[in-house]
């Protein structure tokens, strides 16, 4: 299916690694401009090398997003390169286990700041040029904000606060036929994520234990899965689709856990 995103120039925070990158490519193949936007130039180069050697397009902009003038410069550095942005995946983040009881109000407010903050800075500064081009936001989230997890205080607010600003913001930017959806992710295999299971106990049992509760196929989602429906969301082809919460998941989230058994 042609998505129509030729030349369409779409920003990808976090777009160098993990399900970032995944995004990232599946854009690129469709032909659109990925502009990736990320902390560390070595990796942003990383991805777009990759993204180059499969004949696609893509740049990147280097930018600490928990600082607000960081989500400001990356924005307008956009603007100045290309003169027009189509699309906003805000993905950047991390599960960064800041709980109620081991947690305080530093580290809480700091993950604010990694989580939630930049979607909204990022949206803020991007909506002069998305209301020049009808364009559309997809905000990556966790079913950690509808399941709860155990001392992760911090990222589940930050996710709840993504739900929230995807329709929230789907309902005040119907005037300028701007589309925002969410994208609600489970369990997918990224450095992140093997990162994390690596700090349990037995991560081996732990794997295989998250993996057996998955209803489809018993296996994790893919980042290119992932991917498809953020291209999809972006695209024209889901023209009258806006302020839903898509869970691209094997059922991990809503599906009663019987049926693995």
């Amino acid at each position: 299916m042609n998505l129509n995103l030729q030349d369409k120039v779409i920003i990808v925070t976090g777009g160098a690694k993990g399900i970032g990158e995944g995004i990232s490519r599946v854009l690129a193949a469709e032909g659109a401009t990925v502009v990736i936007v990320g902390r560390n130039a070595a990796d942003n180069q990383l991805a777009i090398d990759a993204i180059a050697q499969a004949g696609g397009n893509a740049v990147g902009v280097m930018a600490e997003l928990t600082q607000p003038a960081d989500c400001k410069s990356a924005v307008e550095q956009v603007i100045a390169q290309f003169g027009r942005i189509d699309g906003l995946v805000n993905n950047a983040g991390v599960n960064d286990g800041v709980g109620l009881e081991k947690g305080n109000y530093e580290d809480f407010m700091a993950s604010l700041h990694r989580n939630l903050v930049h979607y909204y800075l990022m949206a803020h500064h991007a909506l002069p040029a998305l209301k020049a081009s009808k364009g559309s936001i997809v905000n990556i989230g966790s079913k950690v904000a509808e399941t709860g997890q155990g001392n992760t205080s911090a990222y589940a607010a930050a996710n709840g606060g993504r739900n929230a600003l995807t329709r929230e913001w789907a309902v005040e930017l119907l005037p300028y036929s701007i589309r925002v959806n969410c994208l609600v992710v489970a369990e997918s295999w990224t450095p992140l994520y093997e990162k994390w299971i690596k700090t349990l106990p037995d991560p081996d049992k732990t794997l295989q234990k998250i993996v057996s509760k998955i209803p489809l196929e018993k296996r994790m989602t893919t980042t290119e899965e992932i991917a498809n429906m953020v291209a999809f969301l972006l695209s024209d082809k889901s023209s009258h689709t806006t302020g839903q919460l898509i869970h691209v998941d094997g059922g991990y989230t809503h599906l009663d856990r019987a049926v693995t058994d």
